[in-house]
């Protein structure tokens, strides 16, 4: 059972959709509790980090996740929002993943902010989210702030720059990307976080 965490400020139509095409069992929760019956958990985010976060300190979530052993996927903004801190609204993250979310300049050729399908660059067999995937598959990016490239990148794109696209610490992975919009490919990433190990 997937515990998906409504923000108050993110579109979870999407996402619930999407694990129902995937025939994946989950249950929309507004606060930590009453998740019990939930092994892992998604968090998504659409919106601006600063109104994000406060709304999930007001609802409890910040120091639940915080404690939390159960495996857990940001997606988009919810995935940034793992991080300790972002330049958007110059605001603290949860901390759960070490680095700074920067503002994303456009490529020359560009705009901004980066909408769009694009490819995953990433080794096959590291990350059990791309279990079954190859490099060079096609997932939909939309997002203007980004986290760089570094220890904990797992699978990477390139928007002018390289751009981290999956990240991990642990049992905290996220998608730069959004799955749910990502055809087949997003399905089978969301099929492997609901049946992994971590």
């Amino acid at each position: 059972m997937i515990g998906l965490i409504d923000t108050g400020c993110a579109n979870l139509a999407s996402v619930r959709f999407a694990l129902e095409r995937a025939g994946l069992a989950y249950q929309v929760a507004k606060g930590p509790d009453g998740l019990a019956d939930c092994d892992r958990l998604i968090l998504p985010g659409v919106g601006a980090a600063k109104p994000a976060m406060e709304q999930l300190c007001a609802r409890g979530w910040e120091a639940a996740l915080k404690a939390e052993t159960r495996p857990v996927l940001g997606i988009c903004l919810g995935m940034q929002l793992l991080f300790e801190r972002s330049a958007e609204g110059d605001v603290d993250g949860l901390g759960l993943i070490p680095g700074r979310i920067e503002k994303l300049p456009p490529p020359d050729d560009g705009v901004w902010p980066h909408m769009g399908w694009n490819t995953l660059d990433f080794t096959p067999g590291e990350e059990p989210l791309l279990s079954g995937l190859e490099p060079g598959s096609h997932v939909y990016f939309v997002h203007g702030f980004f986290a760089p490239v570094g220890s904990h990148t797992r699978a990477s794109a390139r928007y002018g720059r390289e751009i981290s696209a999956v990240v991990r610490k642990g049992n905290v992975a996220g998608c730069q990307f959004h799955p749910e919009r990502s055809g087949i490919v997003g399905a089978r990433i969301l099929t492997n976080f609901a049946t992994g190990s971590v």
